[in-house]
């Protein structure tokens, strides 16, 4: 079997710097434009709320934008694509939030215009460049690469948005078409400089006739149509188990985010300003626990800080720890240590998602590569429903257990108590995940007639 040439850390910054670029144009569309929808359009907060809503929702075409990528061999054509498209969307929010405050019906049907094609385009780069890292990262690499690549998009929030932010001073529509428009380019620009010469000539190397087995498989899968392919990776027991898991794990991930600081500043009498750096620690914290992983992944660790696996569902499960904290802080108040519990929660939210990144990695390929890309949409599919629903999950359960109790804290306990469960919940679903992999260890035999599969390594 022939096998392709593994990244080096060039490489990876390479998809990293993508991974930047995406989070620019996000950051901008879905931050600064509610801002400007709801302070100087002085517009109902639901808007950007169901646009934001609505761009996850088109993220269900993960699935079929992965099976385009294994269709043709090839990830960095759907990549340049999405980023194109992404970009296009970006420039479009912009000149639609701006045409809101003249014609306003006219702008909110360009703004839909504009999500969806946001949903597009993060679906295409972003499920792409999972799959080439998972083809092309080793295994020893792959906590760190994955930590690497999500800390550079973090850097490319808040790089733009600083950036962003002081060139919007002072606000005019005008000033807001010419930023946006000057992002859309420069992202498109660097993805297309990142992605020069990345791949490689993949085609070329994948028709080798070394593996026959793998030949003939991956002719059958071509032969497929895409309803096909995904039933067929639906009917793998360890990528439908691990869909569950990415589902309930993201979704008691989001669900959090819009209740974290009302609770902060209605029971612990936080200001605007204390809540916002309660969320910084917060944040802190989850790259931290994405900084331990990487560590604990890395080859000179070798594994003696725990497996992945150790990892994803003991963050699942200390995240539930920290979630059930919570609950007694709303029981108790102020006395309650909330700073240490919401630290405690970032690690582990950090720790539980870059180690199911790096799982993810793993499993794309190892049901074979020909499906890697149906597989890694189905979880990005299920991520961005995840996130979709999560804030709306989160304020609505607030909402209705705020409307039963009188108590804030009862109710505020309540909604963290739901929150525990489904971390809990992940957990299992992350040991089922795990399971899977003792199941299948010594079915693989390195033989001439199906190629050399690896052996777990000590990152799993």
């Amino acid at each position: 079997m022939n096998q392709l040439p593994m990244f080096t850390w060039l490489h990876i910054a390479r998809l990293g710097l993508i991974q930047a670029c995406m989070g620019a144009v996000v950051v901008v569309t879905t931050s600064t434009l509610n801002r400007i929808m709801v302070v100087e359009l002085a517009l109902p907060a639901m808007l950007p709320g169901f646009l934001v809503g609505f761009h996850y929702l088109v993220q269900m075409v993960r699935p079929r934008m992965g099976f385009g990528a294994d269709q043709g061999g090839r990830c960095s054509p759907w990549m340049m694509g999405g980023m194109t498209v992404l970009s296009v969307g970006g420039f479009l929010a912009s000149l639609a939030t701006v045409w809101m405050g003249r014609a306003l019906s006219q702008g909110i049907a360009l703004s839909v215009i504009a999500f969806m094609l946001i949903g597009f385009g993060v679906s295409a780069c972003g499920t792409s460049l999972l799959v080439l890292m998972s083809k092309r990262v080793a295994q020893d690499r792959r906590a760190p690469a994955a930590t690497a690549v999500w800390m550079m998009m973090i850097v490319g929030f808040a790089v733009t948005a600083i950036t962003v932010g002081k060139q919007l001073e002072p606000y005019t529509p005008e000033r807001l078409l010419e930023i946006s428009a000057t992002l859309s380019v420069i992202v498109v620009l660097v993805t297309g400089l990142c992605l020069w010469g990345l791949e490689g000539r993949v085609n070329a190397m994948q028709e080798s006739t070394d593996n026959t087995f793998s030949a003939n498989n991956t002719s059958q899968t071509k032969k497929q149509n895409f309803k096909e392919a995904l039933t067929h990776v639906w009917s793998e027991p360890q990528a439908k188990a691990f869909t569950v898991f990415v589902f309930l794990s993201m979704l008691a991930y989001s669900s959090q985010d819009l209740v974290l600081e009302p609770f902060a500043g209605a029971l612990f009498g936080l200001s605007p300003g204390e809540t916002t750096q309660l969320s910084g620690l917060h944040h802190s914290a989850v790259l931290c626990g994405m900084l331990a992983v990487a560590l604990a992944g890395s080859a000179r660790v070798a594994g003696r800080l725990g497996s992945i696996q150790a990892w994803m569902v003991g963050g699942c499960l200390l995240s539930g720890v920290a979630m059930l904290g919570l609950c007694m802080a709303g029981v108790m108040g102020p006395p309650w240590p909330l700073k240490p519990n919401v630290f405690l929660l970032g690690v582990a939210n950090g720790s539980f998602s870059i180690a199911a990144i790096a799982t993810m990695m793993r499993l794309a390929t190892q049901g074979g590569e020909a499906r890697a890309g149906t597989r890694m949409g189905l979880w990005g599919a299920a991520q961005a429903i995840a996130f979709g629903l999560g804030g709306l999950l989160g304020t609505a359960a607030s909402d209705i257990a705020h409307y039963f109790m009188t108590a804030q804290g009862t109710a505020y306990a309540c909604v963290f108590g739901f929150e525990t469960v489904m971390f809990v919940m992940s957990a299992v679903c992350a040991v089922w995940v795990g399971r899977y992999d003792q199941k299948s260890v010594p079915m693989r035999q390195p033989t001439k007639l199906v190629g050399l599969t690896k052996e777990l390594s000590h990152e799993y």
